[in-house]
């Protein structure tokens, strides 16, 4: 009798525990009936998927391609309607700060999901509680200032301790350095960026780095040994007698069909890793520009946030007639620089350099693709550079519409190779972010 009443008692414990263990819920979202466009980097309009569905577990794409009656479906989703419009990853960001709500909410406005975060300061801090915001990548650093190993290797081992998933090499590394930084970065499952000096772009691309940032920078490899040496010493001054501004000055000068670029061209085209031009930072400097205070997401953001905004009026920089010449035919030949690198083959990646020399969140990334098509690249291959090529470049689960990527989505208006700015809606790792609340002035803090 005893031996059947503890049987009982062990069913009603097991019944009742089970009724009291919550239920995992299996959050079903279903987009159905817009077009994917294919954003690899060689796609092509035969590669977009008409009549398409998406489905989302939770925070990742589960399931994907053009929808029927026989396709297998959970019992239960959400459904969301995306007939007659147009599905892509969210965008990405590689270069950009977010100092506080207001810059969360302008970048998810402008369709950015993803942000590579840089803290500096002239940047300010990184604003890491945002809610909702772009998932950030932090980046940290590694070679500012002259190393050895050993401090190489605590730098790491820090930056691993602080989350950082973005290594940017800089200028102080030497080759030997820069192969033992790879291996931690390889270590630590860290991607990286070069901004080097005393360690050549021809052997940066031999060790493996995966990306480069800065054209100014990333071409540092034709100017002459002496100028390149001193520009690594001193790499960051703005005065116009400086290393670096008689650096800018050869740039400005070289014609285009110079020996050493159309070489170094080459040696970067043939190579595994990115380009990162920043264009962005000299956008003001264009002749032909226009005044970012003008788009909408910028009623979000206080000018005093931002590092040596454009003024609100005519937005331009308010610099002396030397200087602003000075800025402008360095930014012309920007262009023409990297339009000889796309021409060569080169890859590029897309990043903003949010919020320096007047770069806005959102707004800045949205212009930077604008150049990247002015130095040549196809408008697939500027999507791509903004989704897609990230998860190339650095092996990252972002940036595709594909099985096992995370559910970082927008659905457009208009066919984002024509128009990226008219956004319907936008899921942020599965859930759907209300973007008419983003613009709120009590959601901005």
């Amino acid at each position: 009798m005893l031996k059947k009443y503890l049987i009982l008692l062990q069913v009603i414990l097991l019944f009742a525990l089970t009724a009291c263990t919550p239920k995992k819920e299996n959050n079903f979202i279903l987009i159905k009936g817009g077009t994917i466009i294919n954003t690899d980097w060689d796609a092509s309009p035969d590669d977009n998927i008409s009549n398409a569905y998406i489905l989302i577990q939770d925070k990742r794409i589960i399931k994907t391609g053009i929808y029927s009656d026989t396709v297998s479906l959970p019992k239960k989703y959400t459904l969301v309607d995306a007939s007659g419009k147009y599905i892509i990853p969210g965008l990405i960001d590689g270069f950009a700060v977010i100092n506080n709500q207001a810059y969360a909410n302008a970048f998810l406005l402008s369709g950015v999901t993803s942000v590579i975060g840089v803290s500096s300061t002239r940047r300010g801090e990184l604003f890491e509680t945002g809610n909702p915001s772009p998932r950030i990548f932090k980046l940290g650093e590694a070679g500012d200032e002259p190393v050895t190993n050993d401090e190489i290797i605590k730098d790491f081992e820090q930056s691993f301790s602080d989350s950082i998933k973005v290594m940017l090499l800089m200028y102080k590394l030497n080759p030997d350095q820069l192969k033992l930084c790879m291996k931690l970065a390889d270590k630590y499952n860290m991607a990286t960026i070069g901004e080097l000096g005393f360690t050549s772009y021809k052997d940066a691309c031999e060790i493996g780095v995966e990306a480069f940032v800065h054209t100014t920078r990333y071409s540092l490899d034709i100017a002459p040994e002496a100028l390149r040496k001193a520009v690594t010493e001193n790499p960051f001054s703005n005065d116009l007698n400086s290393a670096k501004w008689k650096y800018y000055r050869f740039l400005t000068n070289i014609d285009t069909s110079n020996k050493n670029l159309i070489n170094h061209a080459k040696v970067l085209a043939n190579s595994n890793s990115y380009l990162m031009p920043t264009l962005s930072l000299l956008y003001l400097d264009l002749p032909d520009h226009n005044n970012p205070w003008n788009e909408p997401v910028a009623t979000l953001i206080n000018e005093n946030d931002i590092n040596n905004p454009a003024d609100k009026l005519t937005g331009n920089h308010s610099y002396s007639d030397k200087i602003q010449n000075a800025y402008t035919n360095l930014a012309l030949k920007e262009l023409q620089i990297d339009k000889i690198y796309s021409q060569s083959g080169a890859k590029y990646l897309s990043g903003s350099a949010t919020d320096v020399w007047g770069t806005m969140p959102g707004i800045s990334l949205h212009t930077e693709l604008e150049l990247l098509e002015r130095v040549g690249l196809k408008p697939e291959q500027v999507l791509a550079s903004a989704t897609s090529n990230f998860s190339e470049a650095f092996n990252w689960d972002i940036g595709k519409l594909e099985t096992g990527f995370v559910a970082d989505i927008l659905i457009l208006n208009n066919n984002p190779l024509d128009n990226l700015k008219d956004i319907n809606a936008l899921f942020l790792r599965g859930k759907e972010i209300d973007l008419s609340e983003l613009s709120q002035p009590e959601n901005q803090k």
